[in-house]
């Protein structure tokens, strides 16, 4: 029986919680830490787990420990935790190297470094994973099947985490951005912003499902698309001379660089 510790009752903690209660693990083996008394009873009533204001407490007899904080907060609350060294802890605050991580956490933790995106929110989350000095395979697998509640995981070493959180961690937004910009171009063209909206909104969804389940790359599905000559062509034409694939690599640069800093 898994006892999981979620320190944090977040937005991330949340999604977290609700994936593993969602994917069979027990409400009554997960405890969630939250200084608020109204959202420690929110998260009791909606997911059947226990919480606690007092992360010691919580992470006592725990298997797992999952710290879903600001990165500000990150080793601090690893620090006062106390973490067993027979519990794993879980990192998912962006930008904070191992080392610190494990410095925090005390000697011999285990420690995994997690870069979580948004759509966990949804269960389609694309996380980044990457193991300490003391992981074992084992304690390592566990970490990966819990997170495959909320999402997809994807194993990178600590040197590509930052060019991961580029293209997973930060892209959400990118993809935010591109349907607003689209939405506009929509109202520009004379649609209401409902009618632009659904458009948009619908057809990235669809986009991004043909991504996922098809098998195809991007490129043959954008072929697909774009008839010789044609309508697309011509938007296409217009987005390469725009300089939008350099924007995306700058883009990504430039999510990469500060990520560096951040830790």
């Amino acid at each position: 029986m898994t006892k999981i510790a979620v320190l944090g009752g977040g937005q991330i903690g949340e999604a977290l919680v609700s994936g593993l209660v969602n994917a069979g693990y027990a409400g009554a083996d997960i405890v969630v830490t939250n200084r608020s008394e109204d959202r420690r009873a929110h998260l009791e009533k909606t997911y059947g787990v226990k919480t606690l204001s007092d992360n010691r407490a919580a992470v006592k007899d725990a298997d797992f420990v999952f710290g879903c904080v600001k990165p500000y907060a990150i080793e601090e609350v690893f620090a006062e935790a106390e973490i067993p060294a027979s519990a794993v802890a879980v990192s998912l605050a962006a930008g904070i190297q191992l080392e610190k991580l494990e410095a925090a956490a005390g000697d011999g933790v285990p420690v995994v470094r997690v870069m979580p995106n948004t759509p966990m929110l949804v269960g389609k989350g694309m996380s980044t994973a990457t193991a300490g000095t003391h992981v074992s395979d084992e304690q390592f697998d566990g970490v990966v099947e819990l997170l495959g509640a909320v999402g997809e995981v994807a194993v990178v070493a600590e040197k590509d985490i930052d060019a991961a959180a580029a293209l997973a961690g930060s892209a959400p937004a990118y993809f935010f951005l591109v349907v607003e910009a689209l939405v506009d171009a929509g109202v520009q063209l004379g649609l209401t912003r409902d009618v632009a909206t659904k458009l948009a909104t619908q057809t990235a969804s669809g986009a991004g499902a043909m991504l996922v389940e098809s098998g195809r790359e991007p490129l043959a599905l954008r072929a697909g698309v774009t008839s010789p000559g044609g309508t697309t062509a011509a938007a296409v034409r217009e987005l390469e001379e725009s300089g939008l694939r350099g924007a995306f690599y700058r883009a990504a640069e430039a999510c990469a660089q500060r990520a560096k800093e951040l830790g």
